[in-house]
């Protein structure tokens, strides 16, 4: 196939390989679900005359450009800090590592291992949440528990994001992250790549403080000179990455007070939908459905609300085979979020359904922290809806739809743990939020057979999509209100995801190296 597409003999190729395969699940004329190569020949110094001869559009030059790490000193004076282990803090770790740099990575949650186990219990209700070790807090960040998804909207320009890809596999990652259109790697195997990572950072001269919190930092005339950590410590530094997550609100607090420049910013809120995971299969893949090469399938849709001035509707973090978990970063609140082992085996497909909304619905336009506010009032209420226990509220689709509180369960069972607690969630979001998912549903059901069925389960709220603000830096990655602090990845309000994170951290880290 690939010689005849082309028009060349086996004896001018050098050798191929697969770069990339996709599904192709759009209903054919044939009720095909088609998979998608994209194929790397090696043409050697034949490559123009064979893309001339091959006539093809789908025939071109490849051009992968290599991502270029930075080259540090051999030996280092003032070490730089790193604040957050998630993927981007990480990356940059790696990178300054490699560099020779010899960073300090300060995590305010425990190593992977231990934090599973303090989420585990939350969930199963034997403890509260520990605000300190959690589901946003810890090695690995707010991904950790999550489908582990690397693909972004992001373009490649630098090579960064394939460079992330080739470092998680040869950390244990699955090999198929390298060839998959959309690929993943599960919360059960994201542990051990965290572990490798951690390692090579260590032994490259690196350190990493896990229960290690910020708390404060120092400055002298505009710059940075130095960080406080919880553990009653001063380290003295000059350049500072700011890697934490979008849920580390103490500290968006604190850099506040010090008058770092910051704005809030949209984000998104809503509630998770499940719906059995078998009929997604069959919606999206019809008689394939269950093909090994197809594995579960997964789905995405944007709906626009009615009007000009109609809010986007979107699903977020889509699960396909598994878990909606508690996903808060203190007592007293109920924040979900989805979950996906690498098999996602798991009975149920899940999805936030989101709403998107602004600063003007925050009560104050100008504050940077009003969208935190926000957040936690939604948490707040679905909190006590759900009541002792960290039980949180759930509606059936059909009742959510008739605006009528639910009663009672159909054959879909919620997931969520340590339990639901049927209501009505107009009750816990917004009127405007509850009006957009409504309205968006019978459109979305054209899209993917099922969708609207009336046993379908919300839980709520699912309030952390995104960080509720953006920590402004300038051309040189830096904070305009102290020299030296680098603002990077999810939590600073410049990625949305894993990979996209990791490539922040890796992009600051080289900014940070130029800097040195």
């Amino acid at each position: 196939m690939i010689l005849r597409k082309l028009r060349v003999n086996s004896g001018q190729l050098a050798g191929w390989k697969i770069h990339r395969r996709a599904i192709d699940a759009r209903k054919q004329e044939d009720g095909a679900i088609r998979l998608i190569y994209t194929i790397h020949a090696d043409a050697g110094d034949k490559e123009e005359q064979i893309i001339t001869s091959a006539k093809s559009p789908d025939v071109r030059p490849a051009r992968q450009i290599a991502f270029v790490p930075p080259q540090g000193p051999a030996q280092t004076g003032i070490r730089p800090v790193i604040i957050g282990a998630g993927p981007c803090g990480y990356f940059a770790a790696l990178t300054l590592a490699r560099a020779g740099l010899q960073p300090i990575v300060l995590e305010r949650g425990k190593a992977a291992g231990p934090r599973a186990r303090d989420v585990t219990r939350s969930w199963r209700g034997e403890s509260d949440v520990d605000p300190e070790s959690n589901v946003q807090f810890g090695e690995g960040g707010a991904g950790t528990f999550s489908d582990g998804k690397l693909y972004t909207g992001i373009r490649d320009r630098d090579g960064a994001v394939r460079f992330i890809l080739e470092e998680l596999a040869a950390h244990g990652a699955p090999e198929d992250i390298l060839i998959k259109g959309k690929p993943h790697i599960g919360t059960d195997r994201l542990i051990s790549v965290l572990r490798s990572l951690r390692q090579e950072i260590l032994d490259l001269g690196g350190e990493i403080r896990f229960e290690t919190r910020l708390d404060d930092i120092l400055l002298e005339k505009g710059s940075l000179r130095g960080l406080r950590t919880s553990k009653g410590d001063e380290i003295e530094t000059q350049n500072v990455i700011l890697a934490v997550g979008h849920s580390a609100r103490e500290t968006f607090e604190m850099l506040h007070a010090h008058g770092i420049a910051m704005e809030s910013k949209p984000f998104s809120v809503g509630a998770r939908i499940e719906h059995p995971q078998s009929m997604i299969d069959r919606s999206l893949y019809g008689d394939d459905k269950g093909h090994p090469r197809l594995g579960a399938a997964p789905y995405k849709f944007v709906r626009r609300g009615r009007g000009r001035k109609g809010r986007s509707c979107y699903s977020f973090c889509m699960c396909p085979g598994g878990l909606v978990v508690a996903s808060a970063s203190s007592p007293g609140l109920i924040v979900t979020n989805g979950m996906s082992s690498y098999a996602r085996d798991n009975a149920n497909a899940n999805a936030g359904f989101m709403v998107e909304v602004s600063p003007p619905d925050f009560g104050d336009t100008q504050h940077p922290l009003a969208g935190i506010n926000f957040q936690r009032e939604l948490e707040q209420r679905a909190f006590r809806l759900g009541g002792a226990g960290g039980m949180a509220p759930a509606q059936l689709l059909g009742d959510f739809m008739k605006g009528v509180s639910s009663k009672e369960l159909g054959k879909v069972e919620p997931s969520y743990r340590p339990g639901v607690v049927l209501t009505d969630l107009r009750e816990c979001l917004p009127d405007y939020v509850v009006r957009t998912m409504q309205e968006a549903v019978t459109g979305i059901a054209k899209q993917i057979k099922g969708f609207n069925r009336g046993d379908a389960v919300l839980t709520a709220s699912e309030t952390r999509s995104s960080s509720p603000l953006r920590i402004i830096r300038d051309q040189t990655m830096q904070s305009p209100s102290a020299r030296g602090l680098f603002p990077a990845g999810e939590g600073a309000g410049y990625a949305g995801g894993i990979l996209s994170a990791a490539a922040d951290g890796l992009r600051v880290a080289r900014a940070l190296a130029a800097n040195e």
